[in-house]
């Protein structure tokens, strides 16, 4: 039976000469990105599958991986070719890509994983790079020291010296064909730090992490996650990071989420082998299977009975493939929550899964301290099982908040419920980080009354209670209790805290006072004293009374406002809410954000809701956003944030800081002259035409775009960090949202 048809699929078309080698990210979800690998046997898309092909046996061909299952890249051992004659020679002859019928990306290993399992290789450090180039692959390996997990610390420092020692002798054997630079050290954190930094600065192309195939052996998931943390944020982020050896599915999301860009798999055929199948969740054998744990295209009209009755080889094929549609198909689920900003929520279920897996999600999770203190108390659970000890978690801080910083928020969507891991999402984390450490109250605020009790957005059944407090209450914060954490109410639609999808339950969880303080404190507002309103169901008012009662304010609640009142009211709330979101979205101090909004005038729907806030003379500011309560810049919003902005024009392109800068306004991004026409004209910012960008920038955040001289071109939405700005030479910088002309 045939298992696949005989159409060809065309062969892959080169990149264009000047952009071999250069890797750019399309899409991002945090640290989770979406990207492009320019070589002369196509352009790889990433996150990519590279099956591990045998050159001497092949269980699935490698022409099928091309045309039937789309697959762009594989991977080869290049000492297995070297080391036989007849490989050898045919290699050099026609070519490896001849040699192994595949039109696609070829990357060869060099021979390490051989010395780990088999002991020393009998190659040198520049003839096995020669080699590949002269069978003409797509990208090289060096040859490394392969480190493995029950080593000495100084066994693997040796591993890492001597590695980075072979670097140049192997860039120089390599010429103009693309090289992987691994990545070392075992389990020791430093030694990661030391061998990313001492490679990185080598111009490798693609960099693997290596030493990591035992640890998945042992089904060390945390450790595999600890070696990803302590090696990633230290890497080019201009370059993909290939995990060398992962291929089982369960670990693409947390890998993904993390940030790699590549995977290797001989796990198709190995399992397959031994009549073992590949899932998401773990291993299953097919010996006790009576129905397939996920159907998959080639066993349609089979069963495992049916299967089983196969003869040996004609099985291990038909599951060699069903292994391997597995794996893509996850990838693929992989690659479309990055699209839809879901990838943190697809691992969290995955880490159900299986409970190594379970351990590495919490590991991540709650060992940063600096995120413990953030979650709100009523839903977190005790999980000081899953944590190390405190000095450890201190010592991964940093590699946390490279991911959280790099998160988008507010987003688009609904933020779904997903119990205790809903707040364990870093882009929730930075969502409650932003806010706490950017909002600021008025400085006449005496008083709090909380509400709560109803899911989000909150307005309409609050408004109206809103007008009448800024009416007869002015010194009083009105704020609103959300299962995600305590919010001014002026941002009372803001993502993720107004977009939770969870039971009525949660929504309407009752308040606990110490952790209500705790909110307050990190919002400023530590001496407020404050009461409660519940307001779900009927007597609200009542309750409001008894509120104000407790602060010893009037609680006149049914007293009438006159229609100059409401309006006033109404102007002062549009007003708080400009300076809110200016604060929090846009990095405005209180001075700029209230110095922007005097005079400022608003153009409502007919629902009541600001579609646009205009400046004194009427000139458009900004677009409140309905669909996930942020706010759109324009022009001359852009054109008053660059004129408040306190800070001098930035020059270079520095490291990215997350700290430091609260209240200095968006981030500006600096275009050369070759650049300055387009972005006047609305085009988008390229990676190459910046100069100089300040450190806080962050991918999904608005940024004004100047040209060296400090004059506004245009603003938009950065898609990159500041470390990446100096880094990456391809894609794009900054969507730009608007231009402005000579």
């Amino acid at each position: 039976m045939a298992a696949w048809s005989n159409e060809r699929r065309d062969d892959p078309s080169p990149c264009r000469e000047q952009d071999h080698g250069r890797f750019e990210v399309t899409q991002r979800d945090g640290r989770a990105r979406l990207g492009k690998l320019h070589t002369h046997h196509g352009i790889l898309e990433t996150p990519a599958l590279l099956p591990v092909v045998n050159p001497n046996i092949r269980t699935i061909e490698p022409r099928e991986m091309w045309d039937h299952y789309g697959i762009q890249a594989l991977i080869t051992n290049s000492y297995i070719m070297w080391k036989h004659d007849d490989l050898r020679k045919t290699a050099q002859e026609d070519g490896v890509h001849k040699l192994l019928d595949f039109p696609g990306v070829i990357m060869t290993d060099s021979g390490t994983f051989q010395s780990y399992v088999y002991g020393d290789v009998e190659v040198g450090v520049a003839e096995i790079v020669d080699f590949q180039r002269s069978i003409g692959v797509d990208i090289a390996t060096m040859l490394d020291v392969f480190s493995r997990p029950d080593m000495k610390s100084k066994e693997v420092e040796d591993a890492v010296r001597e590695t980075d020692a072979r670097a140049s002798a192997s860039l120089e054997a390599a010429g103009d064909i693309m090289l992987n630079g691994p990545i070392q050290g075992g389990v020791f954190r430093e030694l990661r730090h030391i061998s990313a930094q001492l490679m990185g600065q080598h111009p490798f192309s693609v960099h693997p992490i290596g030493g990591i195939v035992p640890i998945m052996e042992q089904q060390r998931y945390k450790d595999y996650a600890k070696v990803m943390m302590a090696t990633l944020p230290l890497l080019p982020p201009n370059r993909p990071v290939h995990m060398f050896g992962c291929g089982h599915p369960m670990l693409f999301p947390m890998s993904i989420a993390l940030g790699a860009d590549l995977f290797d798999s001989a796990a198709y055929a190995l399992f397959a082998r031994d009549g073992r199948l590949l899932t998401p969740w773990g291993t299953e054998r097919i010996d006790e299977l009576v129905d397939w744990p996920m159907l998959m295209p080639c066993v349609a009209q089979q069963t495992p009975t049916e299967v089983r009755s196969m003869k040996a080889k004609e099985k291990e094929q038909l599951l060699a493939r069903y292994n391997l549609e597995v794996t893509l198909a996850e990838l693929a689920r992989c690659k479309q929550a990055v699209r839809d900003g879901k990838i943190w929520q697809l691992v969290e279920q995955r880490s159900h899964q299986h409970p190594a897996l379970r351990e590495a999600f919490l590991w991540l999770t709650t060992a940063p301290s600096l995120d413990r203190n953030l979650r709100p108390d009523k839903f977190y659970t005790d999980r000081d099982a899953a944590r190390d000890t405190g000095q450890d978690q201190g010592m991964w801080e940093d590699a946390w908040d490279w991911v959280v910083w790099s998160q988008q928020t507010p987003r688009s969507g609904g933020v779904q419920w997903g119990g205790d891991d809903t707040f364990s999402r870093p882009h929730i984390a930075k969502a409650r980080r932003i806010l706490h450490m950017r909002w600021l109250r008025s400085e006449a605020t005496q008083h709090a009354v909380i509400f709560h009790g109803i899911r989000g957005p909150f307005r309409e059944r609050i408004n109206d209670v809103l007008e009448w407090l800024n009416c007869h209450h002015p010194s009083l914060q009105p704020m609103v209790l959300t299962p995600l954490g305590l919010i001014p109410a002026s941002l009372e639609d803001l993502n993720p805290f107004a977009h939770l999808d969870a039971p009525a339950w949660v929504q309407r969880h009752e308040p606990e006072a110490a952790w209500i303080e705790r909110e307050l404190q990190r919002l400023g507002l530590s001496e407020v004293a404050f009461a409660t309103v519940d307001v779900a169901g009927d007597g609200m008012k009542q309750r409001l009374a008894e509120a104000l009662d407790s602060l010893n304010l009037a609680n006149h609640v049914h007293q009438p406002m006159d229609q100059s009142q409401r309006d006033r009211s109404r102007e002062n709330l549009r007003i708080a809410q400009g300076m809110s979101k200016q604060m929090v979205l846009l990095n405005a101090s209180h001075e700029m954000a209230s110095s922007i909004m005097a005079g400022a005038s608003f153009v409502v729907n007919r629902e009541g809701r600001v579609k646009n806030i205009n400046d004194e003379h009427g000139q458009h500011l900004f677009s409140p956003r309905l669909r996930d309560g942020g706010m759109s810049l324009a022009n001359a919003g852009a054109q008053a944030m660059l004129q408040h902005r306190s800070e001098p024009n930035p020059e270079g392109l520095p490291r990215t800081e997350w700290w430091g800068h609260v209240g200095k306004g968006p981030a500006v991004v600096v275009v050369d002259s070759d650049a300055e026409p387009f972005v006047r004209k609305g085009r988008n910012v390229f990676h190459g035409f910046v100069v100089a960008c300040d450190p806080w920038l962050a991918p999904g955040e608005p940024c004004l775009i100047t040209n060296p001289t400090g004059e506004l071109l245009g603003h938009g939405v950065a898609q990159c960090t500041s470390t990446e700005m100096g880094t990456m030479t391809k894609g794009i910088a900054v969507k730009t949202r608007g231009g402005v002309g000579d």
